[in-house]
C-alpha cells in the first residue's frame, strides 16, 4: 500500500439475524438496505444469483470482483434499471418491487456511473442543482412569473449547491461549464450531484477511476466525512485496492454473478477464494500453502486490477 494512503483501523464485523454482517458498532440498529436472494437472468444467460446485502447506517461497504462478475448489474439491480428476476429490496423496510429507477431515487438510493455522465455544458452549480429536484418548492407558472417564492426557494438551492460543493472544495467552480473540469473533478462532481438528492444509501460505482494517489488519497477521506455528516450508508465497486482496503469495513466479493467472500479487508485479503478468483487455480497450485502466499498474491492482484481498470476501455460492461 502506498504512503499516500493510510489504512483505517479496521472494525469488527458481527452477524445480525439474517445472512448478514454489518460494523458491531451497529448490531440490533434497524438495516437501511436489504437485498435477499436477488437475481437476474438475461434469457439464458444468469448474470447475478443469490446475492444477499445488508447495510446499515454509518457503513461503506465494497463490492469487488473481477470484471464481468456482475457488481454494476448488482448495482442496476438495486437502482431498478434492471427489474429483479428473483429476490427483493428493501429500502428502510419498504419493499422496492415495481419501482422506476425515479422513485427509487426518491426513495432513497443516489449513485454516480462507471462513466461519467454529467451535463457538460451546464454549469457546475446548474448539474448539482438538478439533484435538487426533489426539495425544490415552486410550481411551474411561480417559475415563469418569477414570484416571490421562486427566488425564495432559487436563494435556497444555490446555498446548498455552494455547501455541497464545499465538501470537495469546489466552491469557486460553481460557475464554470462542466465539461471544462478535469477528469477528477468531474468525478467529484457526480458524487455531489448524487448527495444532492438527499440519499440514505450511496452507491459509487468506481469513483477513483482516473485519479491519481494524491487524489485518491483526498477522495478516501470526502467519502468518510459523507458518511459521518450525511449518516448514510455508502457502497462503493472499485478496482483500486488501496482504497478498497483503507476505507472499507466490509467487503463483498463477486465473482461470475455469485458471492464467494464476505469480510473484512484483512479476511478477504486472506482469503484463498478470493485469490484464485483474481489470479486462477493453476497459479494457486504452484505455491505451496496457497494461505501463506496469499498476502503477496492479493497485492499483486491488487495492482494488477487497478492498472487493468486505468486502461480499460469507456463503456465495457462487467
Amino acid at each position: 500500500m502506498s504512503d499516500t494512503i493510510k489504512k483505517r483501523e479496521e472494525v469488527k464485523l458481527v452477524t445480525v439475524p439474517s445472512p448478514y454482517l454489518v460494523p458491531e458498532r451497529n448490531a440490533g440498529k434497524a438495516l437501511v438496505l436489504e437485498a435477499n436472494h436477488l437475481g437476474i437472468d438475461f434469457g439464458g444467460l444468469t448474470a447475478v444469483d443469490d446475492f444477499n446485502l445488508g447495510m446499515s447506517q454509518n457503513e461503506i461497504t465494497g463490492l469487488i470482483g473481477p470484471n464481468g462478475a456482475g457488481k454494476t448489474t448488482v448495482f442496476n439491480l438495486l437502482t431498478k434499471v434492471y427489474q429483479q428476476s428473483r429476490g427483493t429490496i428493501f429500502l428502510d423496510g419498504k419493499d422496492t418491487m415495481g419501482m422506476s429507477s425515479t422513485q427509487v431515487n426518491q426513495a432513497g438510493i443516489a449513485r454516480t456511473f462507471q462513466n461519467i455522465r454529467l451535463f457538460d455544458k451546464l454549469t457546475v452549480e446548474d448539474n448539482v442543482k438538478i439533484g435538487l429536484h426533489n426539495s425544490i418548492n415552486y410550481h411551474m407558472w411561480e417559475g415563469v412569473f418569477r414570484l416571490p417564492v421562486y427566488w425564495k426557494e432559487e436563494k435556497k438551492a444555490h446555498e446548498r449547491v455552494l455547501e455541497l460543493l464545499s465538501i470537495f472544495d469546489m466552491a469557486d467552480m460553481a460557475d464554470k461549464p462542466a465539461g471544462s473540469l478535469p477528469y477528477g473533478a468531474q468525478r467529484r462532481l457526480e458524487i455531489v450531484r448524487a448527495l444532492a438528492t438527499k440519499p440514505k444509501v450511496l452507491l459509487l460505482d468506481e469513483p477513483a477511476a482516473g485519479m491519481n494517489p494524491s487524489e485518491t488519497a483526498e477522495l478516501m477521506d470526502n467519502i468518510s466525512k459523507i458518511r459521518d455528516e450525511f449518516g448514510i450508508a455508502i457502497l462503493l465497486i472499485e478496482h483500486d485496492m488501496n482504497l478498497v482496503m483503507g476505507i472499507c469495513e466490509g467487503i463483498v466479493v463477486l465473482n461470475f454473478g455469485r458471492i464467494i467472500a464476505k469480510g473484512t479487508p484483512s479476511e478477504i485479503q486472506n482469503n484463498p477464494v478470493v485469490v484464485e478468483a483474481y489470479l486462477g487455480k493453476s497459479h494457486e497450485n504452484k505455491n505451496s500453502g496457497a494461505s501463506g502466499t496469499s498476502d503477496e498474491d492479493a497485492k499483486k492482484a491488487s495492482g494488477d486490477d487497478a492498472h487493468k481498470s486505468n486502461n480499460r476501455k469507456k463503456g465495457g460492461k462487467r
